[in-house]
């Protein structure tokens, strides 16, 4: 399986890219972001771009893979422009290119899909998700992951969350067991995207429990 990964610099991005890299099934990894994925390996490849909105630039490059594992983060200010701007950008070029592709987006816990809710958040990402699910890929999956326990070294560069996770993410792995409706870790979340890229789902929008119960084929 040939896997494009956008945003294996951020915390989800980086497991993602991990359990990529351990998965005999994916041979092709292309990483592409605003910087590179600070990793080298022999089956990955890294796309600096330093502008993501002229993706169409560089279409040729993104043909004939089967799956893209969409993680790429932001900051407050850039929220509504990038969250659905930027991911319909890549995802419309991607969807002409790759008819087969599967797409899988991490959205949130407490997406709205209505557009009509008092968060703005939730409703941007539910604005995303809707148009998503309307593109002509194969497959098209949602994740809407609560609180993610982070793994195997991965850590977040948001600087308030490794905060929280240094101080009390010992908390997160007990929570999990108590809650596994809010919790996951970043692990799981790799073990996700995979056996949904390589198997499908009956759901197209995957809570943090339906995430939790994807196994490892």
């Amino acid at each position: 399986m040939k896997v494009l990964l956008f945003g294996a610099s951020g915390m989800v991005g980086k497991a993602v890219l991990r359990e990529c890299l351990l998965d005999a099934r994916v041979n092709e990894v292309l990483a592409v972001g605003r910087g590179a994925s600070g990793s080298t390996r022999p089956k990955l490849r890294d796309l600096v771009l330093r502008d993501l909105f002229r993706i169409a630039e560089h279409a040729d490059e993104l043909t004939g893979y089967d799956a893209c594992f969409f993680c790429l983060g932001m900051t407050e200010a850039e929220y509504t422009h990038l969250t659905y701007e930027l991911t319909l950008a890549i995802a419309n070029v991607l969807a002409a290119r790759n008819p087969n592709m599967t797409f899988i987006y991490v959205s949130g816990a407490g997406t709205d899909t209505s557009e009509k809710g008092r968060s703005m958040w939730a409703r941007v990402k539910g604005k995303t998700e809707n148009a998503l699910l309307q593109l002509p890929f194969k497959a098209a999956f949602m994740l809407r992951p609560g609180a993610i326990q982070p793994q195997h070294g991965v850590r977040s560069k948001t600087r308030q969350y490794q905060l929280f996770y240094d101080v009390a993410g010992w908390l997160l792995p007990l929570m999990k067991r108590l809650f596994p409706g809010l919790v996951t870790n970043s692990e799981q979340m790799g073990i996700a995207m995979i056996e949904l890229a390589s198997h499908g789902g009956a759901k197209r929008i995957l809570e943090t429990r339906d995430i939790n119960q994807i196994q490892r084929s």
